[in-house]
């Protein structure tokens, strides 16, 4: 395996560098010049308390970003690559899990659909509960009263914590 690794390396440092890499480069780039393009469309306000405005966040990262995309294009065309891990235990040969991914597609969709109906109490617990069952945890009580706990201690996270209301649904008067 590692002589097919170094293999590919070579031919890869003869080419010019590996064009899946550009691709990330370009999607970088691409990336920050969207976030450039965004933040200049944002007014510029300023106050006593505030007096840089909003537009310097994102201006500073969309122009991060682009420098980033730079120096990886540099560092690419130099020969720079990452090295795959020697103690990577993913069988690459074997095909994806598609129960698994269409298991944990449906917790998701049926989450977006209940939040409203149930709240995020009931929703949350059955995402929680959902995605352990989904990744193959067979402690169904348990995994059940982690999932209540999670759910509700987010719930009332978010409400004290943070000031943000998530749906109380079907619970709205006893939480």
């Amino acid at each position: 395996m590692s002589s097919q690794v170094e293999d590919l390396t070579e031919r890869e440092s003869r080419e010019g560098g590996d064009r899946a890499q550009y691709g990330v480069c370009a999607f970088l780039a691409l990336l920050g010049a969207a976030v450039i393009v965004d933040a200049l469309g944002i007014e510029h306000i300023t106050s006593g308390t505030d007096p840089v405005g909003p537009r310097a966040v994102p201006l500073i990262l969309g122009a991060l970003l682009v420098l980033l995309a730079v120096l990886y294009a540099v560092d690419v065309a130099r020969g720079g690559r990452g090295v795959p891990e020697a103690g990577e235990d993913v069988d690459l040969s074997d095909g994806t899990d598609w129960r698994t991914v269409a298991l944990l597609a449906a917790v998701f969709v049926a989450n977006a659909l209940l939040i409203e109906r149930l709240g995020w109490v009931i929703s949350g617990g059955l995402l929680f509960w959902g995605t352990a069952f989904a990744l193959g945890n067979r402690h169904y009580v348990r995994n059940l009263l982690i999932a209540a706990t999670l759910s509700l201690s987010t719930f009332y996270a978010f409400a004290i914590g943070l000031g943000v209301n998530l749906p109380a649904g079907v619970l709205q008067g006893i939480l």
